[in-house]
């Protein structure tokens, strides 16, 4: 094992542990550590599981937890919030009890859910939550979790509009519609920050690394837009007409769960903590392009 660097810079022989290790978010956070660290997949860890987590870190003794195990079926969410409850509060409360009896940092990734998609300026790092989902409720209770039991070593890093190589997402998706149908219908009443997986891993590795304070931060690619400006972007980029995503309104993809309209996110504390916020969206998924797939054209 690869030494790795605990909070402040210092190189131990501690590694770093990556949860829900198969997802978008947790595969590029690997890639960045390399052998620094150990990711754990559901079949390696049943985070619902108290006394395997225990196990895990105590085994580990990890100088930095990143948690991205998560339940994100939002929808599902509405009808089976128990177990949305289970993965997204009561299983990172278990992993923060852990972190605090092992003394290691954990950074938990969180959503802009917690908000109610009702504003008309950047939520701050400190605006007040007001979910509107189950979703967002499970995820509140597990960022008061971190908060609570680790005063001065629990980070809530909070995105939204994820994107990434590591499974489907919405920009993949326009991709193949651009190639399968001559007009693609997409919603432009909900706006918010699409977010290249890539930029938020790294971030997070700068952040474990990093002498920050704990708390709240937010993790989205700067600027805004719709996903219809998304949609027409990504078929720029393509090489393909923009004219040919049309704009439409949430009303026509009715959903269980309702989507905020309104989920920019302000990034003043990275100041504080001596980092960057990220780069402009599109500059972002200019960059992302390769990663995500080879254009035809």
């Amino acid at each position: 094992m690869a030494a790795a660097a605990e909070p402040g810079g210092a190189v131990t022989g501690r590694p770093w542990l990556v949860t829900g290790a198969a997802g978008i978010l947790a595969r590029d956070v690997l890639t960045c550590l390399g052998d620094e660290a150990v990711g754990l997949t559901r079949r390696d860890l049943n985070v619902c599981d108290a006394h395997a987590i225990r196990e895990a870190v105590a085994a580990l003794r990890p100088s930095v937890v990143v948690n991205c195990a998560a339940w994100t079926a939002v929808d599902d969410a509405e009808t089976r919030e128990a177990e949305a409850l289970a993965v997204n509060a009561t299983a990172v409360r278990s992993l923060a009890e852990a972190c605090a009896a092992q003394g290691c940092r954990l950074l938990h990734v969180s959503t802009d859910y917690v908000f109610d998609g009702r504003a008309s300026a950047p939520y701050a790092e400190d605006a007040l939550p007001a979910p509107r989902t189950a979703y967002g409720r499970t995820k509140l209770a597990g960022e008061r979790a971190v908060l609570e039991l680790l005063p001065e070593d629990g980070y809530v890093i909070r995105t939204a509009w994820l994107y990434g190589a590591g499974g489907a997402n919405f920009v993949r998706t326009m991709a193949r519609l651009e190639a399968e149908r001559p007009f693609v219908d997409v919603v432009a009443d909900q706006r918010g920050q699409p977010t290249w997986s890539a930029d938020v891993a790294r971030l997070l590795v700068a952040l474990g690394r990093a002498d920050a304070p704990p708390g709240v931060y937010h993790a989205t690619n700067a600027g805004d837009g719709t996903w219809h400006d998304l949609a027409r972007e990504t078929f720029h980029l393509l090489g393909a007409d923009p004219d040919r995503v049309r704009p439409t309104t949430s009303e026509a993809f009715p959903r269980p769960a309702p989507r905020p309209a309104y989920s920019v996110l302000g990034h003043a504390r990275w100041r504080q903590a001596g980092l960057p916020p990220l780069r402009d969206w599109r500059e972002a998924l200019r960059a992302a392009l390769p990663a995500l797939f080879t254009p035809a054209r």
